[in-house]
């Protein structure tokens, strides 16, 4: 798959900027009472979320979509609709696992943190060269402004290049092993802006990270999630997805092409830390429980690091570390690849939730974060 057929992610970001923005306005920020109990909705108010699923799913020709939802440290709704496989009626449900695309961005940025509070290196480390935390792993004659490039940098997508365009790298060469691809991109494709100067959205930035991530621990990127992630928030279901259809797991989803994309068709492998990993809405959500902040449920992350995190680059208001934001303060992210679109949320209200698609379609990146701020409208117990 080209990188000129994937829509630019870094017009999805803005998109969905700009309609989160506007929630801010609409529904302004109220106090969250954390001593209250978590609300399950009542079946007129399920029945009406039911109705807004599925009239999103029409709108965009939608075969399975998944959502779930937590209020207050609490799992209180998970669905499916439609089929995890439309060829043999395969009914899609809850425990149905998705690629993620780029909602494996807020997961990676959560490992290096984790990282960063054990000393093993900080926000402002080099990346490359003599000192650089990948040192000359990737070749000892680079460009003086790519040795500039720090931690921060890749974090925030503010390196200065590889930007998620038509000449986004992890979407060229597919034959190309990571370290390959890696040390084909450095040499071949020149920083456009000096480090720190300029937000690009940039996959192969987040690449990297999973790169310093194995470095540091010894470990592969999905061993060490699995270890300092998986098994501390509850996740039952996270690995690093397949490419072909023959690589399907058990209970994943199959992913439908629109306008001419073919899911099947991409290194998915090699965007592990970018935009490969495989789970559920429901393990997103226990994830974004996890590092949302709130006292409801035990953060895997110190007060101070979530801060940190969750900061923006003076670059971009809206993009802190692998993690959007707007000043109510709500966290989200979207993902998006043919066959997939997933959508990530923490709001300052004590919501959590998550949403997945088998396929993609022009506008739907934004449709789907309309649709969820609809279904928990739904339910005015959850103060949304």
């Amino acid at each position: 798959m080209k990188a000129i057929s994937r829509r630019t992610c870094l017009k999805q970001i803005s998109a969905v900027i700009a309609a989160t923005a506007l929630q801010s306005f609409l529904y302004p920020r109220r106090v969250l009472a954390f001593e209250s109990a978590p609300y399950f909705p009542k079946e007129s108010e399920i029945a009406t979320m039911a109705a807004i699923s599925k009239q999103f799913m029409n709108r965009f020709n939608i075969p399975g979509l998944s959502v779930s939802i937590a209020c207050r440290g609490q799992l209180v709704y998970q669905e499916g609709f439609g089929y995890a496989d439309s060829t043999q009626r395969e009914q899609l449900t809850s425990s149905h696992l998705f690629r993620i695309a780029s909602a494996t961005k807020p997961i990676t940025s959560t490992a290096i943190f984790m990282l960063i509070e054990q000393g093993k290196f900080g926000l402002n480390d080099f990346v490359f060269g003599k000192n650089g935390l990948l040192g000359i792993d990737y070749g000892n004659n680079l460009p003086g402004q790519v040795q500039e490039i720090t931690v921060r940098h890749l974090l925030t997508h503010t390196c200065g290049g590889w930007e998620n365009d038509a000449n986004d790298p992890m979407f060229a060469n597919p034959e190309m092993s990571q370290n390959q691809l890696i040390e084909w991109a450095l040499r071949s494709q020149p920083l456009k802006f000096a480090p720190g100067t300029h937000f690009g959205y940039s996959n192969f930035g987040y690449c990297l990270l999973g790169r310093i991530i194995e470095k540091t621990t010894g470990q592969s990127y999905e061993e060490f999630v699995r270890q300092s992630i998986v098994d501390k928030c509850g996740i039952t279901a996270l690995q690093i997805a397949g490419n072909t259809l023959t690589d399907r797991v058990k209970d994943e989803v199959k992913y439908y092409g629109q306008n001419g994309e073919n899911p099947y068709q991409m290194n998915v492998r090699r965007m592990d830390s970018h935009g490969g990993l495989l789970t559920t809405p429901t393990n997103l959500v226990k994830f974004a429980m996890h590092v949302d902040g709130f006292k409801t449920t035990p953060n895997i992350l110190h007060a101070e690091t979530i801060k940190a995190m969750t900061t923006p680059s003076s670059a971009n208001p809206n993009y802190a570390c692998g993690w959007a934001v707007n000043a109510v303060p709500n966290w989200w992210h979207i993902g998006s690849l043919p066959g997939v679109t997933s959508i990530v949320v923490r709001t300052a209200s004590g919501l959590c939730w998550a949403a997945f698609t088998n396929t993609r379609t022009k506008g739907i990146d934004q449709g789907i974060d309309e649709m969820m701020w609809q279904i928990v409208k739904a339910v005015p117990a959850w103060n949304a």
